[in-house]
């Protein structure tokens, strides 16, 4: 069975980087299917890099070989590593990158990337995407078990909790990205549309949370000193330049303008508190 890599790094796409770790793959597991996750995560932003993951990888087919290489502790003591999932693999540094994927998985095993066999020859301090990370996912496309790479481990590093507290009427998070249009992508979801006038948060970070209905009339979105009321279902809604609250496409609130740059507009920064007023929760639940 071919197998699909998907890889998602912070190379950019000007070097030669990106395409050297296919050549590696290819050598290893010629007919490998690559496929480009991003290689415009910003610098050294795992945070980034393990919320893009967390909100792209249930889009693959199961059986996909998921290699993410941002990796600001390069020639360190941190880890390589290998998650085997039931339905996924992930390669890896262990510096957080997987943690927002591994706390939604109830099981799996890490193993981590000390068997030579599975790297090149000459392995520099500098370029481990190349050396160890592409092979081993090329060696997993090939068929060798992740068991084989080495020791498993049970203390991986997990990145903070993004924020998301609950209290009576409010939820509060924060921005957690913005995307190429300035859309501004925050940590409040995921949210499913119950028909025209009402939504459903399913806490995304507070796994043991009630479901939260909200009345998409009555809700109030506070982002850098602007509240902005109601919720739309589309960019489209209202007049070019309005802004407007969202239900993004992977499920978690945004704040955009129609046809404009909300970032821009707010002077927003990842990591900016964003308040959610749901109003009045009994209402949302009659019928």
């Amino acid at each position: 069975m071919t197998r699909t890599i998907a890889l998602m790094t912070d190379f950019g796409n000007e070097d030669t980087y990106v395409g050297v770790m296919k050549g590696v793959m290819q050598g290893i597991a010629p007919g490998t299917i690559s496929i480009d996750l991003t290689h415009l995560i910003e610098p050294q932003n795992v945070r980034q890099a393990a919320f893009f993951l967390l909100t792209g990888y249930r889009y693959f087919p199961k059986g996909t070989i998921f290699l993410v290489v941002v990796d600001p502790g390069v020639g360190t003591s941190r880890r390589p590593i290998v998650v085997e999932t039931a339905d996924y693999t992930f390669i890896a540094p262990d510096n957080g990158v997987l943690s927002y994927v591994l706390n939604q998985i109830d099981d799996y095993t890490a193993y981590e990337l000390t068997n030579a066999d599975y790297r090149l020859d000459e392995v520099s301090t500098t370029f481990h995407g190349r050396d160890i990370f592409a092979p081993a996912a090329a060696h997993v496309a090939a068929g060798v078990s992740p068991s084989a790479f080495g020791d498993v481990l049970n203390d991986l590093v997990r990145l903070p909790t993004p924020q998301l507290s609950l209290t009576n009427g409010e939820i509060s998070g924060e921005v957690m990205t913005i995307d190429h249009f300035g859309n501004i992508i925050t940590s409040i979801g995921t949210i499913a549309w119950s028909g025209t006038d009402r939504l459903t948060i399913n806490p995304a970070f507070t796994p043991d949370a009630e479901r939260i209905p909200v009345l998409v009339q009555e809700a109030r979105v506070t982002i850098h000193g602007q509240t902005i009321s109601g919720i739309v279902p589309s960019y489209g809604e209202g007049m070019r330049g309005d802004l407007l609250v969202v239900v993004g496409s992977v499920g978690y609130l945004e704040i955009a303008v129609n046809q404009g740059n909300a970032a821009q507009r707010l002077d927003i920064a990842v990591g900016d508190p964003v308040v959610l007023q749901i109003g009045d929760i009994n209402a949302a639940i009659r019928d």
